[in-house]
């Protein structure tokens, strides 16, 4: 976790995050939907997941968004500001599994400071997550 903000100006296209992960547990999955109070059963019941063809529980969607965005701010530091995130779903996050989550930027405003990043969250089934969060960064240190 960066614990100083990256201004703008130390950002550059092209440059990639440090990859982040997240080992998958069952604690996890139904915590996350449950904080997020998604009672889905495929979330917390693993006969219903199962009944599905996924192997055991899997992860919501929103648990997904808050990895992705703590991802996107770890590396920023606690004054970046998530402007925008649009993710899509691929394959499930299983207990058991490690989503690897790697970005890259791939465009910065300086006039602005907003900064928008690619992300992928691949696990043993494939990409899990892909997407772009747009972050806003004070101009300079």
């Amino acid at each position: 976790m960066n614990l100083k903000t990256l201004a703008c100006s130390q950002v550059n296209v092209n440059d990639e995050l440090p990859q982040m992960n997240v080992p998958i547990t069952t604690t996890m999955v139904i915590a996350g939907a449950l904080a997020s109070r998604d009672f889905t059963p495929v979330h917390h019941d693993k006969r219903v997941a199962q009944a599905q063809g996924i192997p055991d529980v899997f992860m919501n969607i929103l648990t997904t968004n808050g990895l992705v965005g703590k991802y996107v701010t770890d590396w920023a530091g606690p004054n970046a500001v998530i402007k925008k995130v649009s993710i899509k779903l691929g394959g499930p996050n299983v207990p058991g599994d490690t989503m690897k989550v790697t970005g890259k930027v791939i465009e910065k405003d300086a006039a602005t400071g907003l900064v928008s990043i690619a992300v992928t969250g691949n696990n043993s089934w494939g990409n899990h997550v892909t997407g772009t969060v747009c972050v806003a960064l004070p101009k300079e240190a």
